[in-house]
C-alpha cells in the first residue's frame, strides 16, 4: 500500500488537535494544583506563626536561625504545644497519653508550618502524636529486621556493594511514622566513637562496600567535627566511591544549612544527600535557599517521600510536591509504601494506591518529576519497585505495550 503523502497543513492541523488531547489530560491537575497549600503560598502565614513563636520564647532572629537553639528548644511539653497551635483540653490529653508510649519532639521551626485552623493539616498529622497510634494491632516493632542484617554495631547491611551506618538516633523533629522509633529513647545520644571505628573497620575489610549511607536518626544532628572526621575516614578507604547522607533537617531545620557545613560537604564530594519531603506545605522559601546552598557544593539531592494516607496520598499533592523539589534542586527518587511499623496503621495504604499514583505521573509530567515506587520487602530483604503494568502481551518478534494513555499498540521486538 502507497505510503499517504501529508501536506504541511494536515501536519499542523493533526499536531494542533494532538496538543489540543494533550493539554485537555492536564486540566484537572492545572485545576487542583491550587487547592494544595504549599510551603510558599503559605509563606506569610507561616511568619506570623514565627513571629509569635519568637514572643513566645523571647528571642531573636538571630536565635531563631541558629540549628543549635531550634534542637535546644525543640517542643516536648504538651502544654508548650498547646499554647502555640491552641490545641482542645482533649487534644492535648491525646498527645500526653500517647507520649507516655511513644516518644514526640518538634523543631519550632516545623511547628511553625502547621496551620491551627486546619484540622486535617498534613504537617500537624506527620508531627503531632495522634491516638491512632495506641490503636495498632499489626505493626511490628522492627519490620526491616534491621537486628539481624547487622554484622557489627550501628551497621545494618542488606545489599551486596553497600550499607548504613547509623549515627546518632536523635532529630530534629521525630515523624509519626518513623521506621526506627524503637530505637529513638528517651535519651539524645551519638552512635559512640568506639562503634564508629568499629563500623568503619568494617567498611574497610570489606572491599565490595562502596557506597556508605550514614543515617541515623538524621546524620546532619551530628556536629560539624564529628561529620567531618566520619567523612574523612571514608574518604581515606580506596574501595568508597561515594558517601550518601540522610537527613530530614532540610524539612524540618533548614538552619542548619550553615556556611561551614557546605565548606565540609564541598571538600568530601561525591556526597549524596537523600532526604524526606511528603507535603508541599514543607517546601518554603528558608527551604528554597537551603538547597541551593548546597546545590553549589556539589551535592547531589535526592528525595524519599513516603506515601502517607491523609497527607499525600493523592496524585496530585505528590506530582505538585515532586514539581516543587525539582525547582529546589532536589530529585524525587524514591516513594515508599509505608512499613509496618507498630503504632502507624493509620498511616498505611494499600500498595494500589501507590501505583495509581505512579500510573497519573508516567506521562503526564517529566520524567525527572517521577521517582520509583518501592515497597521494602519484609524481614531486610531490600527494596522491591512496584510499576504499572506496560508489557500486555509478547510473541515471537512483536510485543503489544500499553502507553501511558492507556492506547494498546503493537511494537516490532
Amino acid at each position: 500500500m502507497e505510503e499517504k503523502k501529508w501536506t504541511e497543513q494536515e501536519k499542523r492541523q493533526l499536531a494542533q488537535r494532538r496538543a489540543a488531547e494533550l493539554k485537555a489530560q492536564i486540566e484537572p491537575y492545572l485545576q487542583a494544583r491550587t487547592q494544595i497549600p504549599d510551603g510558599f503560598s503559605a509563606w506569610d502565614e507561616i511568619k506570623k506563626r514565627q513571629q509569635a513563636i519568637y514572643k513566645h520564647f523571647n528571642i531573636t532572629d538571630s536565635e531563631w536561625q541558629d540549628w543549635r537553639w531550634q534542637v535546644k528548644q525543640r517542643i516536648t511539653r504538651t502544654q508548650t504545644l498547646a499554647k502555640l497551635l491552641s490545641l482542645s483540653r482533649e487534644e492535648a490529653d491525646v498527645i500526653s497519653t500517647v507520649g507516655e508510649s511513644y516518644r514526640w519532639a518538634v523543631s519550632p521551626y516545623y511547628v511553625s508550618l502547621i496551620n491551627p485552623q486546619d484540622p486535617e493539616d498534613p504537617v500537624k498529622k506527620i508531627c503531632i502524636p495522634q491516638a491512632a497510634e495506641l490503636m495498632d494491632e499489626t505493626g511490628t516493632e522492627d519490620p526491616m529486621a534491621e537486628e539481624f542484617t547487622s554484622p557489627v554495631p550501628a551497621v545494618t547491611r542488606r545489599y551486596p556493594d553497600r550499607l548504613i551506618i547509623k549515627v546518632t538516633n536523635q532529630c530534629a523533629m521525630y515523624c509519626r511514622h518513623c521506621q526506627r522509633r524503637r530505637l529513638i529513647g528517651e535519651v539524645d545520644r551519638a552512635t559512640p566513637r568506639e562503634q564508629l571505628r568499629q563500623a568503619l573497620d568494617y567498611v574497610r575489610k570489606n572491599e565490595e562496600i562502596r557506597d556508605v549511607l550514614l543515617t541515623g536518626g538524621d546524620a546532619l544532628l551530628l556536629n560539624d567535627e564529628l561529620l567531618d572526621w566520619l567523612l574523612d575516614e571514608l574518604d581515606a578507604i580506596p574501595h568508597v566511591e561515594i558517601k550518601r547522607l540522610g537527613t530530614r533537617t532540610l524539612v524540618t531545620m533548614p538552619m542548619r544549612i550553615t556556611d561551614r557545613l557546605c565548606k565540609i560537604i564541598d571538600r568530601h564530594g561525591p556526597v549524596y544527600i537523600n532526604t524526606q519531603f511528603n507535603h508541599p506545605l514543607e517546601i518554603t522559601p528558608e527551604v528554597e535557599a537551603a538547597c541551593h546552598r548546597l546545590a553549589r557544593t556539589g551535592a547531589a539531592l535526592g528525595n524519599q517521600a513516603v506515601l502517607l494516607a491523609g497527607v499525600n496520598n493523592d496524585p496530585h499533592v505528590m506530582k505538585k510536591l515532586n514539581h516543587m523539589l525539582l525547582k529546589c534542586m532536589i530529585r524525587p527518587y524514591y516513594i515508599f509504601h509505608a512499613k509496618a511499623v507498630k503504632g502507624t496503621a493509620h498511616f498505611r495504604t494499600k500498595v494500589e494506591e501507590g501505583i495509581a499514583i505512579m500510573e497519573q505521573l508516567r506521562g503526564y509530567t517529566s520524567g525527572l518529576a517521577i521517582p520509583t515506587f518501592i515497597v521494602n520487602a519484609p524481614e531486610g530483604y531490600g527494596k522491591t519497585p512496584m510499576l504499572p503494568e506496560y508489557l500486555v502481551s509478547h510473541a515471537p518478534g512483536k510485543i503489544m505495550i500499553r502507553t501511558w494513555e492507556n492506547r494498546i499498540l503493537p511494537y516490532d521486538n
